[in-house]
């Protein structure tokens, strides 16, 4: 039997993934753990992990715990080896959502309080240059309009979802501009 990290192509999908985790802010080992999980047919245990990657054991035991928290990787069991397995999400919607619920959990959410606590702030002093109070406020506003977007989208049908994107820039003809408002 062939394994995963045999065929180059694999080999390099999961060199990339790492490169790519990387520029997104992951780190490179959890990424290729995450690659070679989503390749995988079978569950792996973090022995295999270890071994196919050439990671230290305490970073995939870390990149295991981070992709689980992410829900994009779960544990499992097979008959006769008391180890846990592992395996990654495959449907590339699911696992893009729960990637960005993470993401909007982690840093989105907690940007949005913090720019509530400063315009809060903001209200009760009076030295406050006047750009700096509008800018911060923009920013606020933006963030929140963004959040709720975000989960006024999040709440529609993966086919709904599927169909946008496949639409791309032309459903800007179902949205009024300036120019056609006006008349």
């Amino acid at each position: 039997m062939t394994k995963v990290i045999d065929i180059p192509e694999a080999r390099d999908f999961i060199l990339h993934w790492g490169e790519m985790g990387s520029h997104w802010g992951v780190n490179r080992s959890v990424s290729q753990v995450h690659a070679l999980l989503y390749l995988s047919e079978d569950p792996l245990h973090a022995e295999e992990i270890c071994e196919t990657l050439g990671l230290a054991r305490s970073n995939v035991s870390t990149a295991l715990k981070e992709l689980q928290g992410y829900g994009i990787v779960r544990r499992t069991h097979v008959i006769g080896d008391r180890r846990d397995h592992f395996l990654a999400e495959t449907d590339l919607w699911d696992m893009l959502m729960k990637i960005v619920v993470e993401r909007k959990k982690r840093e989105i959410d907690p940007t949005i309080q913090t720019l509530s606590d400063l315009t809060d702030q903001m209200a009760k002093r009076d030295d406050v240059p006047k750009h700096v109070r509008e800018r911060i406020g923009r920013m606020h506003d933006f963030m929140g309009t963004l959040s709720g977007w975000y989960d006024d989208v999040r709440r529609l049908p993966k086919s709904t979802l599927v169909a946008l994107m496949k639409l791309g820039g032309k459903v800007a003809r179902f949205v009024p501009t300036r120019s056609q408002t006006k008349h």
